[in-house]
């Protein structure tokens, strides 16, 4: 049977990653919200579109630009994370069915129940109408994918021949694969050949930016031009499902986004260690509740850490380039 175009796909939206493999198995085109609002060349629009429908000012600015880019893009079907992502994800839902669009919610446990998480992936299946046979072939054919981003991020902190950008571009797309993952692995294939044929970095602070993705356009390129390389993207990472497991449930469980902080801080203890990072970028969005975890990561964390807070896209303030200046700075004169 000859394979359907990815581009002739049904889309189906969905609101932070979920079992990426169930879309794949029933044939469809998957699409992280995400992305497709971030790299929207009017993401402003998008937003100032959900102010305009009624969404309060002090909301979170991904979930308008989820409300917008959906309508935007003609998206007819989503899933939504309920449980273990963004808190106003139950009032996305019920604005988006107000609109006609069909939403499939989905939970991942706060408990991490295998159980639960597998009774929550058994549902979505079943929707979508495809039975654990396929769904394993797609995860097998995914992990191939995955490899490849796997030892972009190697090439990163233990080869210096990748930059914090470029590691952040390539595991982010890992969510959906651009929707097309045999294109995506031919595109990490080609990256991948030009990579290691480039010198290493060198003499340049190590740092680590946890958090969710920035809103900011232009974070990692001012790194840089101060003297600095991400050399550890936390979530991004976690999309890229970077542990071995022996089923999808097992996966989906050691993947640490959705759960406590204190999972999280476990995964990001032993990074830092392994990377040699000096200092850490902490990302906070406005109006979310993750601003409050700011406070278990300077007790548990022992690094200098800075602690970055953005709404809108767009490029960094001038403020916002002043602290991290200083920041670097800071790091640099630690670590001498």
């Amino acid at each position: 049977m000859t394979a359907v175009p990815a581009s002739k796909r049904s889309s189906v939206g969905f609101t932070t990653t979920i079992p990426l493999e169930i879309l794949v198995a029933a044939g469809r085109r998957p699409v992280d919200l995400n992305n497709l609002f971030i790299t929207d060349p009017a993401c402003h629009s998008l937003i100032d579109d959900a102010e305009m429908a009624g969404f309060p000012r002090n909301i979170c600015g991904w979930i308008k630009g989820l409300y917008g880019a959906t309508l935007k893009q003609g998206i007819k079907e989503i899933i939504a994370v309920t449980e273990g992502d963004c808190s106003n994800t139950k009032a996305l839902m019920e604005v988006l069915q107000l609109r006609g669009i069909t939403t499939v919610p989905f939970a991942f446990p706060y408990d991490r129940s295998a159980a639960t998480l597998a009774h929550e992936i058994d549902k979505l299946a079943t929707h979508f109408a495809v039975d654990g046979d396929r769904i394993e072939a797609a995860r097998q054919r995914l992990n191939q994918v995955r490899r490849k981003v796997h030892e972009i991020d190697r090439l990163t902190w233990q080869e210096d021949r990748v930059s914090g950008e470029e590691n952040h571009y390539f595991q982010v797309c890992t969510s959906d694969m651009n929707g097309d993952p045999e294109a995506f692995a031919n595109e990490a294939d080609n990256f991948l050949e030009q990579a290691r044929r480039r010198r290493p970095h060198s003499g340049r602070l190590r740092l680590a930016y946890i958090g969710v993705p920035p809103i900011f356009t232009d974070l990692y390129r001012v790194l840089e031009e101060c003297g600095a390389r991400v050399v550890f993207n936390e979530t991004q990472r976690q999309f890229s499902m970077p542990y071995a497991t022996d089923s999808l449930v097992e996966q989906y469980r050691r993947y640490t986004y959705p759960y406590d902080i204190f999972v999280r801080l476990e995964d990001i203890q032993q990074e830092l260690a392994r990377r040699r990072v000096d200092g850490v970028i902490h990302y906070v969005q406005s109006f979310c509740f993750r601003q409050i975890e700011d406070l278990i990561v300077r007790q548990r964390l022992k690094l200098p850490i800075l602690t970055l807070e953005g709404d809108r896209p767009g490029p960094l303030d001038a403020r916002t380039r002043i602290r991290i200046e200083g920041f670097v700075e800071m790091v640099a004169g630690r670590r001498s």
